[in-house]
């Protein structure tokens, strides 16, 4: 029986989704909680990742076809891959010291969980690009910093780790032909974990999918490239794709820097842009720990335990 897990599979935090290092946390039914942190490879009792997960949370992974991202668009899910919706993307979450945000219509990855996806889906209205050749990468930056120093009160209060938003690994940039804007910054929690945070703003007619790619900061260059690959399966329905817009649809109150920063620092706190945007999801190396433990320590054993009692 080996114990090895993708570490990846400790990311599932929320958006900023980070890496987690304390197995302390508790689980849903009273069990310890895990982080997501970066793959290592390897099983568990001959079981995938994917299927770890499964057990613990209780719920199954779509593993062909496609998946539905709530009522606005679809993905791909081909051999080799999962996907799950947003409620049980919010069990995941949870379970790895992250937030939900409510707004959560799905989870992809690969069956190995080397990385994993996060998909959001935000009701704004049409966001407007015209802010396209405006994107200041150092005052994002500086206020993406503030926004998580305010949220980590937040995380105090819930006693999860705080986090530091270290930096950009690619600062924003935005695709005029495909309606796409993309970031990656690092982020490390105060148990020591430090994740990567890749973000990509699919514009939509009504709103912007948020998705959320989530590795170890050592994977990114082998991930994004799968990734890309694996997003071109992404489509909005009809009547929700950004170039569906008419006269009288609703317009976003927001551009992208807005998308990229989450607004102002404190203030976006205090006006309800915090909760809106700012989410980081983290990968936590020894939050799996405590996955482990649940499936094995407080498995049979624990049932022999209860038995004898």
């Amino acid at each position: 029986m080996r114990f090895a897990l993708p570490l990846a599979l400790l990311a599932l935090a929320a958006p900023v989704y980070s890496q987690s290092e304390s197995a302390e946390s508790s689980l849903p039914n009273q069990q310890e909680q895990t982080g997501y942190a970066d793959g290592v490879g390897g099983a568990i009792d001959d079981r995938s990742q994917t299927e770890v997960i499964e057990g613990s949370l209780g719920f199954t992974f779509q593993r062909e076809g496609t998946g539905k991202l709530g009522d606005r668009a679809t993905i791909e899910v081909p051999a080799g891959f999962v996907f799950t919706d947003g409620d049980n993307t919010r069990k995941v979450l949870e379970a790895t010291q992250n937030i939900p945000g409510g707004r959560e219509v799905g989870l992809f990855a690969p069956e190995s969980f080397e990385w994993w996806v996060v998909f959001d889906f935000d009701e704004s209205g049409y966001v407007k690009d015209d802010e396209k050749d405006e994107l200041d990468a150092d005052a994002m930056l500086e206020q993406m910093q503030e926004a998580t120093l305010a949220g980590n009160e937040e995380r105090r209060r819930r006693g999860l780790d705080e986090h530091e938003l270290l930096g950009w690994v690619v600062p924003p940039q935005y695709n005029s032909e495909t309606q796409n804007l993309e970031w990656a910054f690092s982020i490390k929690s105060s148990s020591g974990g430090v994740s990567v945070n890749h973000n990509t703003r699919l514009l939509g007619r009504k709103g912007v999918m948020e998705v959320t790619l989530v590795c170890g900061p050592d994977d990114l260059e082998k991930s994004l490239p799968a990734f890309r690959e694996r997003l071109e399966g992404f489509s909005y329905i009809s009547g929700e794709r950004y170039s569906e817009y008419t006269s009288g649809d609703k317009i976003a109150a927001y551009g992208l820097t807005a998308l990229v920063a989450g607004g102002a620092g404190v203030l976006a706190v205090k006006t309800g842009l915090f909760a809106k945007f700012w989410k980081v999801i983290v990968a936590g190396v020894v939050a799996l720990g405590a996955l482990v433990k649940k499936l094995f320590g407080g498995g049979k054993k624990d049932e022999a335990g209860s038995a004898s009692s």
